[in-house]
């Protein structure tokens, strides 16, 4: 059986809306070079601000 990962030992990047510290989740294994945000609300709040700009 294989070793269980702390948290603390997952990358981590920090919310370009938000500025908050997340950690890497696993249905992001796949596209984490390209996510940005750490929530969908997020993902929305910067849109809006880049369309607003």
């Amino acid at each position: 059986m294989p070793r269980m990962r702390r948290k603390a030992d997952l990358p981590t990047k920090t919310c370009e809306a938000c500025g908050r510290v997340f950690a890497w989740r696993k249905k992001w294994r796949d596209d984490w070079n390209e996510v940005k945000t750490c929530s969908e609300r997020c993902k929305r709040e910067l849109r809006a601000r880049k369309r607003s700009a």
